[in-house]
């Protein structure tokens, strides 16, 4: 499938800034699952500085912007051919090891409750597959946290979101995050974009999913808000620990007085006469 994306970013600043220094992964990862055709990342009035791929394989570039200013947009535009590999990643270099990311963060450290949980999934699955196993914890994120929008921010932990029972995808992926740790799976976060041609679909604004570790497979992708493994409605952007770690825009801004974020994402099937008479 090609996708084509447009993403743009705003941010409004209640004063003037004086400063704003940003360390941004917005471009695709090398990997046989995806091959980008175009890609741009535009900044009106933005230095670009130090760019490299990170130990995780990520393209990282840091990007500075001199104010008085009272606003800055980011667009990101391009098109990515994508394939199906049942949700494995493959062909993508990186140098982390994956026993790296059995590590929990204030937004994936185990409770009681989470212990408890990982527990049920696997119960009885003593002689199971270890794919097997994945699959049963991030299906039994689907059963228990429900897809709800606004019921938790950005700094809520798992934790949290297992007592509530609410939540979107990144709430979702960091319970599963908890829960293939604590059975011994490294896992991570993962930031992308999800095409859906479905308006039920569970998306937002970017997606998120979680990648377990898996002998003889490698990387693999669950996403338990849709219940499915990714496919080639999926592009992925970048990694880490959680959400934070993972964030696709990381800055500091000086001076200012707060700040306001609008962003807008569309995802089209390239292929398709009416998505490409849309963008005419």
């Amino acid at each position: 499938m090609r996708l084509t994306v447009n993403h743009v970013t705003r941010y409004s600043f209640g004063a003037p800034i004086a400063r704003l220094i940003q360390s941004q992964r917005l471009t695709p990862s090398r990997c046989a699952n995806q091959q980008v055709q175009s890609w741009e990342v535009r900044m009106e009035g933005a230095t670009r500085g130090a760019a490299f791929r990170d130990g995780a394989g990520d393209w990282t570039e840091t990007v500075t912007v001199q104010g008085p200013r009272d606003h800055f947009e980011i667009v990101v535009e391009g098109t990515v051919e994508t394939q199906d590999f049942a949700g494995v990643l493959q062909e993508h270099r990186e140098k982390v090891p994956p026993s790296a990311y059995l590590t929990a963060t204030d937004l994936t450290r185990p409770s009681q409750g989470l212990r408890e949980l990982a527990g049920r999934a696997l119960e009885g699955m003593g002689a199971a597959t270890p794919l097997d196993r994945a699959h049963a914890l991030s299906a039994m994120v689907s059963d228990t946290v429900q897809y709800v929008p606004g019921e938790t921010d950005q700094l809520t932990p798992a934790a949290e979101v297992l007592e509530g029972g609410k939540g979107v995808c990144q709430d979702q992926t960091h319970v599963l995050i908890t829960l293939a740790q604590l059975s011994g799976i490294p896992a991570r976060y993962v930031t992308g974009y999800l095409f859906s041609a479905a308006e039920e679909h569970m998306s937002e604004a970017s997606h998120a999913w979680a990648e377990l570790h898996v002998p003889d497979l490698g990387w693999v992708g669950f996403d338990a808000s849709n219940r499915c493994c990714p496919d080639d409605r999926y592009i992925r952007l970048n990694s880490g620990f959680d959400a934070q770690d993972a964030a696709p825009i990381r800055g500091v801004v000086s001076g200012g007085g707060g700040e306001t974020l609008d962003v807008r994402v569309k995802i089209r099937d390239a292929d398709d006469p009416a998505a490409a008479q849309a963008q005419q």
